[in-house]
């Protein structure tokens, strides 16, 4: 017998012989699966942790996770004995569109926003977290209807439109959209095309899109289920411009019918948030009450007399647009949610996938022992928690708001809804790659996160746009208390009234971690771009440019400048939050956290070196203290990503027992 056929024999008796197959199964050594929870230490109260970085009704978002979890509408998946979100990857977008409206009306007959629009707005941000950590379209499609149609009402509009419409909203009697955005202007509202006449012999408003750049574009829930929009278009009476103002049209009858002089189209499939339904809305001369008009800003009487205390057209745009800044306060809260799961879902697998050696021989190693992942997922988790509280920071500042921290709550939302959605989208990408080809599994949630939240890096304001408003607001500021030879006393710039900090030549590793000096290096970077960015503007002015294309040619230091403001109001409310657990370990280990915070920044931000705010030697140390930090933070990782507060059945197989969910037996099954 030759060589060829005796192999051939031997492997014939190995694949048809189960009790061979068996027996070489039990010979060999196979991995298997022991939850991070039995051998990961727990150094501190995670449900303590979990109540800071809440920050305020956590026991209403447990009530809407356990309303999820419990619903028929919740479709488990048996992963070694936990149970999973099955997500909607295999559904059309017209099924992800209907199970949506499902989830709503699941949610409205337990009465989730009873109250939702006309009592505690902190518990309304509370649910919309919850809801948007489950289904990203879900919360979007909610944030539409309540925070931006509903909203508009309630801030733009009067006691007519409160009574007429809240209620109604609440409970899901009409369906509302927001219908800002033209396919030929979003983040530049004043330019918008849409055109708006009064007819004083009739007393209504007449609603046209005069050309196809006017079509409202991307209006969410307009493609199929919106009743109503909340139309923004220029006002014109007699003749005469009065600028953007808002106003309610009905789109779609009771039996869901669209209204004669409107025209409805859908935008089609998206790389993410199928699940909502962006549609775009022409209007021919559609007419409708004097009453429709939301006039807490101005109004047209029954003759067509406009009226409004602001006379300054100026200030009268920016009273009209200076509620509406809730879109981005949800936005940036979000972003961090989705942030948590990734990181929830990466780490988790790190600490139980094991990869290699390190010594010859030698037992695989757990990825997060390795240095490098360390450094790839840690940063992350400590910039989530500042960002954490820098949300929990803009809910409450906006819920305290009064007309005259209009232009603050404006700055600081700018700042984090740029800041945090950016982190979102690196953070996402960043666990996509340390669970390798996990990450291309849709049921692993992250790609999938990826591309549902790619979208709030642009809607709500372009990150880049906010950025440089917020360095325009800056110098505004900063102008006119030179002008007037007066202290600054807004916008978060009042450091700038001290002496200039002075940094160590050589950085220690105490000085890296001091409160005082993490203060002082973010507040010398902020106060020098700003002196730059003035300078720079000046320097254009002074050779005859516009303000305005002064403000394009200094872009970049606009931008750089923005990121400092950003990161140092983070920081401050990071503090915030640190200095209410005054003892105890929740201290401790919060001190290290934000430690890791601002050196990483310090690390990763150019302008340190670029401006000499660090040298080339201190630079090196700070290096050197986020890889010391990774190692510190090492043993608390676990703790760290379940103070988060996700519920298990939000994250993903790989999550948890990933050898189980990926097993023949699963497959069968």
């Amino acid at each position: 017998m030759d060589s060829a056929t005796f192999r051939t024999k031997v492997l014939s008796r190995h694949l048809h012989n189960p009790q061979s197959q068996q027996s070489l199964i039990q010979s060999s050594t196979c991995l298997s699966y022991s939850p991070p929870d039995q051998s990961e230490p727990i150094l501190f109260d995670t449900q303590k942790m979990r109540k800071l970085m809440d920050g305020h009704h956590w026991e209403h978002r447990d009530m809407v996770y356990k309303l999820i979890t419990q619903s028929e509408l919740f479709v488990p998946r048996d992963r070694g004995g936990r149970v999973f979100v099955s997500p909607d990857y295999n559904q059309s977008m017209e099924q992800q569109r209907v199970m949506t409206m499902k989830r709503i009306e699941y949610l409205v007959r337990h009465g989730v926003f009873d109250g939702f629009l006309t009592t505690d707005e902190l518990r309304s941000f509370a649910i919309a977290d919850a809801l948007g950590s489950y289904d990203h379209s879900l919360g979007i499609k909610l944030g539409v209807h309540f925070f931006l149609w509903g909203g508009a009402i309630l801030n733009l509009g009067t006691k007519r439109h409160h009574d007429k419409w809240l209620r109604d909203t609440e409970t899901y009697k009409v369906s509302g959209c927001f219908a800002m955005t033209e396919l030929g202007h979003g983040s530049n509202v004043r330019g918008i095309e849409t055109l708006t006449k009064y007819d004083a012999s009739t007393g209504e408003f007449v609603i046209n899109t005069p050309c196809e750049s006017a079509q409202k574009y991307w209006i969410g829930g307009a493609a199929n289920h919106a009743t109503h929009a909340v139309v923004f278009s220029q006002l014109e009476i007699d003749g005469k411009n009065q600028g953007v103002h808002a106003f309610i049209a009905q789109i779609r009858d009771t039996n869901g019918e669209i209204c004669p002089k409107v025209r409805i189209a859908d935008c089609g499939h998206k790389i993410g948030l199928n699940g909502v339904d962006n549609g775009r809305i022409w209007f021919d001369n559609l007419r409708i009450p004097r009453e429709n008009l939301l006039n807490s800003v101005a109004d047209v009487s029954q003759d067509g007399q406009y009226l409004s205390t602001i006379k300054d057209p100026d200030q009268r745009f920016a009273a009209f647009m200076a509620p509406l800044v809730f879109g981005r306060v949800t936005i940036s809260s979000s972003a961090v949610y989705s942030a948590k799961i990734g990181l929830a879902i990466a780490t988790r697998y790190s600490l139980t996938r094991k990869a290699f050696s390190i010594t010859p021989n030698g037992p695989e190693v757990l990825l997060l022992d390795y240095p490098s992942h360390q450094r790839r997922l840690l940063p992350l988790i400590a910039q989530t928690y500042a960002m954490s509280f820098a949300g929990n920071y803009l809910k409450r500042l906006y819920v305290t708001r009064t007309p005259e921290s209009y232009k603050y709550i404006h700055v600081v939302s700018s700042a984090f809804k740029a800041t945090l959605t950016w982190h979102n989208m690196r953070t996402l990408q960043e666990c996509r790659e340390a669970i390798g080809g996990q990450g291309l599994k849709t049921e692993n949630r992250i790609g999938q996160l990826k591309s549902e939240y790619d979208v709030q890096s642009t809607f709500e304001g372009d990150n880049k746009v906010l950025m440089q408003q917020v360095s325009k607001a800056l110098l505004s500021e900063f102008v006119s208390a030179r002008k007037k030879k007066r202290p600054l006393k807004g916008l978060g710039l009042e450091h700038m009234n001290k002496p200039c900090p002075v940094i160590p030549s050589k950085l220690t590793s105490s000085a890296l971690r001091s409160i005082d000096f993490q203060i002082e290096i973010l507040c010398l970077r902020e106060r020098d771009l700003l002196n730059r960015f003035s300078a720079e503007v000046a320097e254009y002015q002074a050779q005859g440019v516009s303000i305005e294309k002064a403000f394009t040619l200094t872009y970049q230091t606009a931008e750089d400048l923005g990121k400092a403001f950003a990161d140092l109001a983070i920081l401050r409310t990071f503090l915030e939050a640190e200095l209410a657990e005054s003892t105890g370990e929740l201290k401790d280990i919060l001190s290290i956290v934000r430690s890791m915070y601002v050196t990483t920044t310090l690390e990763e931000d150019a302008a340190f070196l670029r401006y000499g705010y660090l040298s080339t030697d201190n630079a090196a140390v700070v290096r050197k203290e986020v890889t010391k930090l990774c190692g510190e933070l090492r043993p608390h990782a676990l703790a760290l990503v379940k103070s988060f507060g996700i519920p298990d059945a939000f994250l993903s197989p790989i999550a948890f027992d990933w050898v189980q969910a990926n097993s023949w037996s699963a497959v069968r099954n």
